[in-house]
């Protein structure tokens, strides 16, 4: 074999991926179809929140605690500032299952956290105008992960351990050898063997997959950063990342960090899914004005001029939840994505998990259960 893993798309899951296989000793090959870093998928655009109290299930508890884990390890190891702590805030009425999930993800894992209302939290935040009788799980582990800096610092460190990583290079075409003896992929620019093949190409991913095409949905999404008005209220230091729902829609935000404005997006935007090369990329006006609208009724001090609109990809399951597991075909193969829009937090363990998947016997240590393939075809 030419090498003893491929690993397919080096965007937030695939360079970390090429960081623990190459640590582990493996001979390992990571192809990307654009820049490394690049615009066009899922990791882009400066910082991703990184938050504890996980409503959307408590089994993804035990996997952030590792991820923050080994984003300071990547952060010793590379030298870069990945992580930046500002607390997290999930609020919403008090029925609903955002608050409540939250609450009790982290009464479940024993999270430090403090129950506020809504006015507790404007008073706290003075950048948050929440209606009053919202209830919010304050957290004050969370923050955000500086996106594109940990792609570059996982390629980095990737190469340093031998890893050979190609950018510009579309994956076209794989298949297993018959009898099973690994895999070949192929490429605008060659044929590649491999023992192993991870896919961690995001949007593309029902295009490299086809088991994958109908339960792996792209999904156009635009965040916006805007200058506030007292942009005292909107630092990391005064400034908890949010997830927050309200009658308009589950928006997320986080605080001025690295270029102008306090960043912010709705979760699903306006529902526009498509393949991945087809999308609209370039935000329009009526973007900016759903985006401000919510902006200037929940955080009207940090609705100024807009710094910037971006569009970025989702890739949606029918649950949301991940996909992590081997090929249902193909054991050589291992799956891991799509994120449905919260996955790179976990970026740090999934790069462990899928090690764990594509060397060895096949196995890992964490619970991955609830994220397995097969759950989606029961």
């Amino acid at each position: 074999m030419e090498y003893d893993v491929i690993v397919a798309g080096l965007g937030g899951m695939g360079s970390a991926a090429a960081w623990q296989l190459a640590r582990r000793g493996q001979r390992v090959l990571g192809l990307e179809q654009y820049n490394i870093p690049h615009p066009y998928g899922s990791s882009h655009g400066v910082s991703r929140i990184i938050r504890l109290p996980y409503y959307e299930h408590p089994s993804y508890v035990p996997l952030v605690q590792r991820a923050f884990a080994l984003w300071r390890e990547a952060e010793m190891a590379s030298g870069r500032v990945l992580m930046v702590t500002t607390g997290s805030i999930d609020a919403s009425p008090e029925d609903d299952p955002l608050f409540q999930g939250a609450l009790n993800s982290a009464i479940l894992h024993n999270l430090p956290h403090e129950v506020l209302s809504g006015a507790e939290v404007n008073e706290r935040f003075p950048g948050y105008r929440l209606p009053a009788g919202h209830r919010a799980v304050f957290q004050p582990q969370g923050g955000l992960i500086a996106s594109e800096r940990a792609i570059v610092a996982h390629a980095e460190l990737a190469m340093a351990h031998g890893a050979e990583l190609h950018a510009r290079e579309k994956l076209l075409h794989w298949e297993v050898h018959p009898g099973g003896e690994g895999v070949e992929v192929v490429t605008k620019k060659g044929r590649y063997r491999a023992a192993r093949l991870v896919l961690t190409a995001g949007a593309w991913m029902g295009e490299l997959a086809t088991k994958l095409a109908r339960v792996a949905v792209p999904e156009r999404q635009v965040l916006a950063w805007l200058q506030p008005h007292r942009p005292d209220y909107f630092g990391p230091d005064k400034f908890p990342v949010f997830n927050l729902q309200v009658e308009e829609g589950r928006y997320y935000g986080l605080p001025i960090y690295d270029v102008p404005g306090f960043k912010f997006g709705r979760y699903h935007h306006q529902n526009e899914t498509g393949a991945a090369d087809t999308v609209a990329r370039e935000p329009d006006e009526a973007d900016e004005t759903l985006l401000r609208a919510f902006s200037e009724r929940y955080f009207p001090d940090g609705s100024g001029a807009t710094m910037a609109l971006r569009s970025c990809m989702f890739t949606n399951t029918p649950d949301e939840h991940f996909i992590l597991d081997h090929h249902p075909d193909h054991a050589q193969v291992v799956l891991a994505s799509p994120c449905s829009g919260h996955g790179f937090k976990f970026c740090s363990v999934i790069g462990e998990i899928i090690a764990d998947l594509a060397t060895g016997d096949g196995t890992t240590a964490h619970d991955i259960e609830f994220l397995r393939f097969g759950r989606l075809s029961k």
